[in-house]
């Protein structure tokens, strides 16, 4: 079937494909046969139609069992399936669903979306069968195959029942409509098959996730395309960055490995059901079990984690809409140094062409002198220098009947241009070779990083490289776009850096990813948190967003509330229509603005550390309160705050006010700039410190600290503070441990601490006599 949406790259509800009523509808029916050995059987269907019911003047179409009637007669009134389980730890299950009799045996490519060990990974879970069922279980919990009807049920260690498939018998509403059981449909229109897989869902269920979503953080009741759009936003329910992974509060998480559109309906339709309406004809679902942190464990061990991007990338990025010339960026980097200000990417946008926007991989020869110099200059000031570019090149480009030429563009079944554009084939190996090439040219000259923007555009009418209609490809263009800028930019500078917007299943592998066009309002800066927070929760252990927002230049009231939230994120970049700078707000908002900088700096310490453990683990810097405390009741609530790595928590202002609300977790917290200790579990009105943000550290904490400096490159590692923050920090008697990842060897220190000093450094498991020249303790509140 051809999807359209009204207008061109505009998402798709999958979920309207299935309210067709001369379609035909398959509820699943019981297991006809099964191997407990392979974990393989067949599946019965039962042919279902919408029938029109006139009740008291209302018509409604619930479903009915129908006869088929086709011609000839050999075509099987109920089919029959295939079905396989795979375990691929003791908390993950992959479950693949086959929707035709005979399904397609031909060898498919690799995903992109899986690690590549995903297919060698296989572990033993115990096995019971009767004539009812066949449970397999772990130390986690287990799966249970229901054989009549048919049903997956999922439970915890304990036997509490997580989710299970919905099947036409669980309707309990009058007609049996509402509630849209597991099944698929055969559409009349081209006989295409398209599952949807329906769950149970709990009356206090909580679900989040599904990647960089702008709308509130529990999507329960929600309703949401996954479909790669250019938002122009941070307050819709379109995203940039699409993930079809989530995570329920009752202990679960799911993932659709596929790169179609999809429709997840979390009881936004039917309260208790959670269906997931895919593009498909095959389902191939990965379940997890386990806390937040576990599930998330698991889901990046099967698409990937992200690597440590380099440690200058954690500094600040100073950027507008755009500089357009040596002279600009020379007189940015200066006045930095004037005012000092920490600072260490300058990021050049649209403009550094000839022609606005039209990348052609070339500094303007009128506006920019000796772009190597330059950049040779600015990387001894300690900047180094981000350029802007896409992937759509206009006729009026210099590129534009080069890609044509070579047959690197995007076409139709036709062989007509989708678009205006010709639109670089990330499909094509060629395509990629020559994409690759012209970024080795900007990386060689001394360019550190390529900002990826767009992408989210790939026509849905296109025939690509890869044999793929855009129906499959248009959701993959993204990681395959990612994946190349990054893969040359690793090549060539050894470091593993872009600046992307748009994502995919899989794009966590290539960071860092921002969050796009926010408008400059206060909603817009919630949404921006709320969005950061659920891209975490998919994977995505990096991730950073325009401070004071993209569209108009920022208030400088919001701009000043806006600023230590974005310094309170794994990577910072100011950036937006003019005057981003802040000389040009006067003396006042320059002092905050250092001092928000210089709070970055200081805890750059800390912060490359916790992006370290976050990469090796797939966690995201920037946490949800209950990903840390997950027995909180309290903490599931909270979608304004959030963890910034493991120990401090930021509360920031989304309106101007000098107290909010704010809620802390059980255990001990110290405000870290008034040093006032609070008693967890509870709602507190708390005032701004300094900075108009709220920050406060778990006891027990030890927060390294590093000297000022005017960019990473200056800092001086053998001189850091760690900061103990507890109750008596006087005592001698009390030991904390400490963490520091150090960039000088690439080596991780622990470090048990007292309140004067540091006893013992570990490296590599190896324990050494004295610690790093310099490295000392202090209290939080000396």
């Amino acid at each position: 079937m051809e999807f359209k949406s009204k207008a061109l790259n505009q998402p798709i509800d999958m979920s309207a494909d299935f309210e067709e009523v001369g379609d035909q509808y398959f509820f699943p029916s019981h297991v006809t046969a099964f191997n407990p050995d392979e974990k393989t059987g067949t599946l019965m269907w039962k042919r279902h139609t919408r029938k029109p019911r006139l009740s008291f003047n209302q018509m409604d179409y619930p479903f009915t069992e129908t006869p088929s009637w086709e011609f000839p007669e050999e075509y099987e009134e109920s089919p029959t399936s295939e079905f396989k389980l795979t375990f691929l730890s003791d908390r993950t299950i992959r479950l693949r669903i086959q929707t035709r009799p005979r399904a397609d045996r031909q060898a498919a490519a690799p995903s992109l979306m899986l690690n590549e060990s995903v297919d060698t990974l296989s572990v033993p879970w115990d096995c019971v069968s009767t004539d009812e069922q066949i449970v397999y279980s772990s130390s986690a919990g287990s799966v249970v195959i229901q054989r009549n009807p048919w049903k997956i049920i999922v439970r915890d260690q304990m036997g509490r029942v997580l989710t299970e498939t919905r099947h036409f018998s669980d309707c309990s509403s009058l007609l049996n409509a509402n509630g849209l059981p597991f099944s698929f449909k055969k559409s009349t229109a081209d006989l295409s098959n398209r599952i949807a897989a329906s769950f149970l869902l709990r009356p206090d269920e909580k679900l989040f996730g599904t990647g960089e979503s702008f709308t509130r953080l529990n999507k329960r009741g929600q309703k949401l395309n996954l479909f790669t759009t250019d938002a122009l936003s941070a307050q819709t329910q379109k995203t940039y960055k699409p993930i079809p992974f989530f995570m329920s509060s009752e202990g679960y998480g799911m993932f659709v490995h596929t790169s179609t559109p999809l429709t997840f309906d979390f009881g936004a339709t039917y309260d208790d059901t959670n269906t997931l309406y895919t593009g498909e004809e095959k389902l191939d679902l990965f379940l997890f079990i386990g806390s937040p942190k576990e599930i998330l464990s698991e889901y990046t061990k099967v698409t990937g984690r992200s690597p440590l991007p380099p440690l200058w990338s954690f500094g600040l990025w100073m950027s507008r809409i755009t500089y357009s010339s040596e002279h600009e960026v020379r007189e940015v980097a200066q006045k930095l140094q004037e005012h000092g200000i920490p600072c260490d990417v300058i990021h050049l946008d649209t403009g550094w062409f000839e022609t606005d926007w039209r990348c052609n991989y070339e500094f303007s020869g009128e506006r920019f002198d000796d772009p190597s110099l330059m950049l040779s200059d600015l990387k001894e000031m300690g900047y180094r220098v981000s350029l802007w570019q896409l992937p759509y090149f206009t006729p009026n480009n210099s590129l534009y009947d080069e890609i044509l030429d070579k047959g690197y563009a995007i076409r139709t079944t036709d062989g007509r241009l989708p678009t205006e554009d010709a639109i670089v084939d990330f499909s094509n190996p060629d395509a990629v070779a020559w994409y690759q090439k012209q970024l080795a040219s900007l990386l060689n000259l001394g360019v550190a990083a390529i900002k990826v923007d767009f992408g989210e555009a790939a026509p849905l009418n296109g025939m690509y490289a890869s044999g793929q209609s855009g129906f499959h490809e248009h959701n993959l263009y993204p990681l395959r776009y990612n994946k190349a800028a990054s893969e040359i930019t690793k090549s060539v500078n050894d470091e593993s850096i872009i600046w992307a917007r748009s994502a995919w299943a899989g794009s966590q592998r290539y960071p860092i990813h921002w969050g796009g066009d926010a408008e400059n309002t206060n909603s817009a800066m919630a949404a921006s948190l709320r969005a950061g927070l659920s891209l975490g929760l998919s994977g995505f252990s990096f991730w950073s967003h325009d401070i004071g927002g993209f569209v108009n230049s920022s208030p400088e009231e919001l701009y000043s509330r806006w600023l230590p939230f974005g310094m309170l994120t794994s990577h910072s970049r100011c950036h937006g229509a003019p005057p981003t700078e802040p000389w040009a707000y006067g003396e006042e908002f320059m002092s905050l603005f250092r001092k928000s900088a210089n709070l970055k700096y200081a805890l750059i310490p800390y912060v490359y550390t916790q992006a370290k453990l976050s990469a090796e683990s797939g966690y995201p810097m920037l946490r949800t309160l209950f990903f840390e405390f997950p027995e909180d009741a309290g903490s599931w609530l909270v979608e304004d705050q959030y963890m910034f790595g493991s120990d401090i928590l930021v509360a920031p202002f989304f309106e101007a006010e000098q107290e909010r609300n704010v809620y802390l977790p059980s255990g001990d917290w110290f405000d870290y700039q008034t040093g006032l200790h609070y008693e967890g579990g509870r709602w507190y009105r708390i005032a701004a410190g300094e900075l108009p943000i709220i920050m406060l550290v778990r006891s027990g904490a030890v927060i390294p600290h590093a000297k000022p400096a005017l960019s990473t490159a200056f800092q001086d590692w053998d001189d850091l503070d760690f900061v103990l923050f507890a109750r008596d920090s006087s005592s001698t008697d009390e030991e904390y441990t400490a963490s520091i990842f150090d960039p000088r060897d690439q080596s991780l220190y622990e470090l048990i601490v007292t309140s004067s000093s540091i006893r013992e450094v570990y490296k590599n498991k190896a324990a050494l006599a004295v610690p790093r020249v310099g490295w000392k303790v202090k209290a939080h509140n000396s």
